[in-house]
Parts: structure tokens; sequence; C-alpha cells
């Protein structure tokens, strides 16, 4: 799938907008200005690398994000429904952890997480169209998010630590000591953790399911990828495009 200049606009703009209705200050001002400081990049991740995971294309991230904060805001009035006690944690660290939930995906401060792939057989036959940044220091994803916050100034509470670590539930080995406890004493005291999970997972099969059901349904899931046809830029694009001072970045965001 590939968002057009405007989708990808457009989608930042919610994004932000999520920021300034769920995040108080004076968090909310730091908070804008650190996602304004890297805007050109994060505004055009991909969420993934690769194709068979989830929206592994530009502003693949900003979208996803989106829609886990949607999915977790309606988990939350699910689980209320049911009897869930949503005293243990605010609406803002439930928003908070779902928009910072996979932000160690953007790398460091000098450095992208995920750069165009260069192999042209493994972006053809493994479905590649990024690589790992080997200039990057490894760290997994929550981590790295944790500190890019604290060194920007941006503090959270132990709600949102937790649930930003937690958030891909028992498919991270690391988490099961949150997850596995058969005692009382030892289980989480919020249900926040289990809520941003359960969204963070409905985002992804919701994406996987738009990008490859109709794949499957036509007989292109395996199909080389097609290739993109030159076409003039519209008004919208140009203007998108002029935004971007990033040399670089300006091209990636001109081959959508």
């Amino acid at each position: 799938m590939n968002l057009t200049a405007e989708q990808i606009q457009n989608n930042w703009g919610v994004f932000l907008g999520f920021i300034r209705e769920h995040i108080s200050s004076p968090r909310k001002e730091k908070l804008l200005d650190f996602y304004n400081q890297y805007a050109e990049r994060i505004m055009l991740m991909p969420a993934a690398h690769k194709k068979e995971y989830h929206n592994a294309f530009p502003g693949g991230y900003v979208e996803h994000v989106i829609r886990v904060v949607r999915c977790a805001l309606k988990q939350h009035q699910l689980w209320a429904d049911e009897g869930v006690d949503t005293s243990t944690y605010t609406i803002e660290e439930l928003v908070f952890a779902a928009i910072n939930h996979d932000l160690g995906k953007m790398g460091d401060e000098e450095n992208e997480a995920y750069i165009p792939q260069t192999d042209e057989w493994r972006r053809n036959k493994l479905g590649e169209d990024y690589m790992h940044n080997d200039k990057i220091a490894f760290a997994s994803v929550p981590d790295r998010g944790l500190y890019l916050l604290q060194s920007h100034g941006v503090q959270y509470t132990f709600n949102e630590m937790v649930g930003i670590q937690t958030h891909d539930g028992l498919y991270d080995e690391a988490n099961k000591k949150y997850f596995m406890g058969f005692t009382p004493e030892v289980k989480p005291r919020t249900s926040l953790p289990y809520i941003l999970h359960f969204a963070d997972m409905m985002a992804a099969r919701i994406e996987f399911e738009r990008e490859w059901l109709p794949r499957f349904k036509n007989g292109t899931a395996k199909a080389a990828p097609v290739k993109k046809t030159t076409n003039t830029p519209s008004a919208t694009k140009q203007k998108a495009l002029g935004s971007v001072k990033s040399e670089g970045l300006k091209s990636l965001l001109d081959s959508i």
C-alpha cells in the first residue's frame, strides 16, 4: 500500500492532534517540541522494514500509531462496559502510551532505524523495502523509546512505562514476568497494559487484512511488486514536497 503526500500530511495533523487533545501541560508542549523536531523523519517512517509486516511503507508508522490510539480508546470503553476498574489508570496515560509505544522505531537522535534496502535481491525476493541501520546501537524498541522520551525531558508515569514496555504482550519473551504471574501480588495492578496490547494487535491485524487478504483473493500474494509509473506531481503533492527541507526525505516522498 502507498499513501499519498496529502494523506501523509493529514495523518501528521491527526497525530499531533491526539497530543494536543489528550496530553496535559507542560508535558504536552515538551512532547510537541520533540515530535516537531523530528517531524520530517517520523512522518515518513514505515512501521516495519518488510512487506510481510504491518505498514511497511512511507507514512506507515504514523498511520499505525493513529489506529492504535483509536483502538485503545475503543478498547477502554469496552473494558469499562464489562466492569474493569478504569480508576487504576487515566485516559491521558492510555493515550500517551499508545502514542509512544513504538517510538523506538525512529532510531536515535542522529540516525534513522530503517533505511532504504540497497540489496535488490532482498527487495524483490524477501519484500524488504527497508533494512536496519547498523549505525544504531542495539536496544529493544520499548527501551529506546523510553530513553528518547526521558532524554528530551518528557516524563512518564509508572503505568505509561509498563504499558510501553509490554505493548507486544507475550510476543516478546521479556514480558512474561508481567503477563504470566501466577499469584495476585505479581499481576499488573491496572488493565492498561492489556488494553494497549490488544489495541496494538488489533491495529496490526487490520493492517494485515487490508494489505494481504485482497492479494490472496486475486492470487497476487506472491506477485512481483508493480513498478511505479512516473506522473507529473499534483498541486497537493507539490505543496507537501515544498514543506520538506531534507533532500533525502524529499526524494523519498517524491517517489510515492
